[in-house]
């Protein structure tokens, strides 16, 4: 199991480089390619470079985890890659216990991929609202998990 070039480029296309720290549609401080955690503070700008090792390094991590959750379960390197790029967006903890893996460690790989529609809401302004982005990005991952 590993990431493919396909699931780089879907992770990319939605998450854009910004190159200076901004709060992102839901108000997490976010860098480079939507990179986020306790080293963005802002006003921290980055190079070009140091964005594209960042992402590298950050989907290589979570690529680690995420194939020590899957263990023995059978999965391509498509639906890998989606579910890597639905953790690179919600988060280890929350892909961890979705229904998309549980469902997906069950072989119901149909129910699965139909679970990634699932996180298409963001909390915006305190309250749960249905974010186009987060539709599009979900479907995408959908067609690529079942490619």
């Amino acid at each position: 199991m590993k990431l493919i070039e396909a699931g780089k480029a879907l992770i990319k296309k939605f998450e854009t480089c910004v190159l200076k720290a901004y709060i992102d549609a839901v108000g997490i401080l976010t860098i480079g390619w939507g990179h986020t955690g306790k080293d963005v503070v802002p006003g921290l700008i980055w190079s070009q470079s140091q964005a594209d090792r960042t992402f590298e390094d950050d989907t290589t991590s979570r690529s680690k985890v995420l194939a020590i959750y899957l263990d023995k379960v059978p999965t391509s390197d498509q639906q890998f890659s989606a579910m890597l790029s639905l953790m690179y967006n919600i988060g280890n903890n929350a892909l961890l216990n979705s229904t998309v893996l549980r469902l997906h460690k069950a072989g119901d790989y149909k129910g699965a991929a139909a679970a990634f529609l699932m996180w298409n809401k963001g909390t915006v302004n305190g309250k749960k609202v249905v974010l186009n982005g987060l539709t599009a990005r979900r479907k995408e991952e959908k067609a690529l998990y079942l490619s």
